[in-house]
């Protein structure tokens, strides 16, 4: 099992930036894949960002391409997500998850096996 533990939320004006960390124990070794996801009240959650955790391909939802940015450090097991120039639809719970194998699109959270418990970011002037 990988265990999956986010930090970084909060509120922040329309336009400011915030950078959520995610960071991974237990079989970090089983990882392909690490991806962001969120949900906002009264929505499904929905895809953000991935990163294949060896090779470090990026992904990115449409609606944050250009803004928020997926990175890794597979020496300590963490993974981030800067996240500028948010917008009010930007508000929801970002949670941080983990592929353990290789099938299934990465933008799927059916196809994620290890989630942390979520960090709140609220964009609000």
């Amino acid at each position: 099992q990988v265990q999956l533990v986010e930090s970084g939320g909060g509120l922040v004006q329309p336009g400011g930036s915030l950078r959520l960390s995610c960071a991974a124990s237990g079989r970090t070794f089983s990882i392909t894949t690490m991806g962001w996801f969120r949900q906002a009240p009264g929505k499904e959650r929905e895809f953000v960002a991935a990163i294949i955790w060896i090779a470090g391909r990026t992904y990115y939802a449409d609606s944050v391409k250009g803004r928020f940015t997926i990175s890794r450090d597979t020496a300590n097991n963490m993974v981030y997500l800067q996240m500028d120039s948010l917008k009010p639809e930007d508000t929801a719970a970002y949670y941080c998850a983990a592929r353990l194998y290789t099938i299934g699109a990465v933008g799927s959270p059916q196809y994620y096996q290890s989630w942390g418990q979520g960090t709140a970011v609220t964009v609000s002037s």
